[in-house]
């Protein structure tokens, strides 16, 4: 709500709201609207408070106002841990992010060097030093603890490093380096050299940006992971190649393989604008009552691409047997789909002509739609006496919308 006060021109109203309410959100959001401004004194004052407390978020913030107000060496003192005993890997990360928009590369780098166990430091490294022409150092520095997870990835002083792999490979690629990053992230993923996440992802899209078309093909059919294949399946599409991607996810499919691979190919059809063929690639799954269903995503996904009136007709002749589980979140959706496809009114009747006691969220339900039918006052007036959050936020969303900011931040409850 902050954001869109603030692209809606309500800056004063954040600037008064962080004063009186002390409230951290309007104090970030008035202190990037007055840099926008250029009235970075201002900005100060606002957050300077937050940052007096020592809370990280807050001296992050405080950090861009006063690097954004030139007063650089001002920002570095505050950025620095020493001085209000922090030791963390993010207030060291904030550090070297400082020193960076400095113009001192190397010295954020040195800075970080002794925290690089820690995952988050790791990719802030990789992250702050890209196009500073520093990728040959961030390597070096990189060099030893790859070769320290790579001879015992079982060890607990290492165990947490698996993400060096791919932070060396991304850095390896960006210097014009593809083809070793394939090679030595490759071998770690055929002898299962890796952590417990997403290092097989990862080197699937460095296989992918770099037309390794066939050697995709081998990773997704080897490991049978339902994210590889989709990213082989959108890098056929990429390439101009989509009869292909659908024979593969079909073939899958076929081989007894379903779940993922036909909620893939419900969205590459969708995605092809061939939305009754994405409609018959799910439809066997509609009614079925375990995770399989794909009823709800290829509504989504219709949604998406603006065809509401399809994914509402899909609402319709459900069996009673998925109705009896189902029919509350199916409701819900009906009448989501159709405020967006600008059917409000018959939603509105619908809902009217049910018991009250049938309709969760009922009241918030029927406001939602009456502002998707333009009549907003009157949304406003039904929601001002429902209590609890959920409704006070509701109608400071429908304030918000009519520029009505003083008024929108005050109902919002205090924290």
């Amino acid at each position: 709500m902050v954001n869109e006060i603030l692209e809606r021109g309500g800056l004063e109203v954040l600037v008064e709201a962080a004063r009186e309410r002390e409230d951290w959100f309007c104090a970030a959001g008035a202190a990037r609207g007055l840099c926008t401004a250029g009235e970075f004194g201002r900005a100060w004052t606002v957050v300077e408070p937050f940052a007096a407390s020592g809370w990280q978020p807050a001296i992050r913030v405080a950090i861009d106002v006063l690097l954004r107000w030139n007063h650089v060496e001002q920002a570095l003192e505050l950025a620095h841990p020493d001085g209000r005993g922090q030791e963390s890997g993010d207030a060291w990360r904030d550090y070297a992010e400082a020193l960076v928009r400095a113009g001192r590369v190397d010295d954020a780098i040195s800075v970080l060097v002794p925290f690089l166990r820690d995952r988050r430091v790791l990719r802030g490294l990789v992250e702050m030093t890209d196009g500073q022409g520093c990728d040959e150092r961030v390597l070096e520095e990189l060099a030893p603890l790859a070769k320290d997870f790579r001879r015992d990835p079982t060890q607990c002083h290492v165990g947490d490093l698996w993400e060096v792999l791919a932070a060396q490979a991304r850095v390896l690629e960006r210097s014009g380096r593809a083809d070793e990053a394939i090679r030595l992230l490759g071998t770690d993923v055929a002898v299962r050299r890796y952590g417990p996440e997403n290092t097989i992802e990862f080197y699937a899209e460095l296989l992918a940006r770099h037309g390794r078309i066939e050697e995709l093909r081998d990773l997704a059919t080897g490991t049978r992971r339902s994210t590889v294949g989709i990213t082989y399946v959108k890098a056929l599409e990429n390439m101009g190649r989509a009869g292909e991607a659908e024979a593969y996810l079909r073939e899958l499919i076929a081989s007894g393989h379903p779940g993922w691979y036909e909620h893939a190919l419900v969205d590459l059809r969708v995605r092809q604008c061939r939305f009754d063929d994405a409609i018959e690639a799910g439809r066997h799954t509609f009614d079925d009552l375990h995770d399989g269903n794909l009823l709800q995503s290829t509504m989504m996904l219709l949604a998406e691409q603006g065809r509401h009136d399809k994914a509402i007709d899909l609402t319709e002749g459900r069996s009673p047997e998925f109705l009896a589980e189902n029919e509350e979140w199916l409701r819900s959706n009906r009448w989501s789909l159709m405020g967006e496809a600008g059917r409000a009114r018959e939603a509105i009747e619908e809902i009217e002509a049910l018991p009250a006691d049938e309709v969760d969220d009922r009241e918030l339900t029927l406001a939602w739609l009456l502002a998707q039918d333009g009549r907003v006052e009157q949304a406003v007036a039904h929601l001002r006496p429902l209590p609890g959050r959920r409704a006070a936020i509701d109608l400071a969303e429908l304030l918000i919308r009519q520029n009505r900011f003083t008024e929108a931040v005050a109902v919002i409850p205090r924290r």
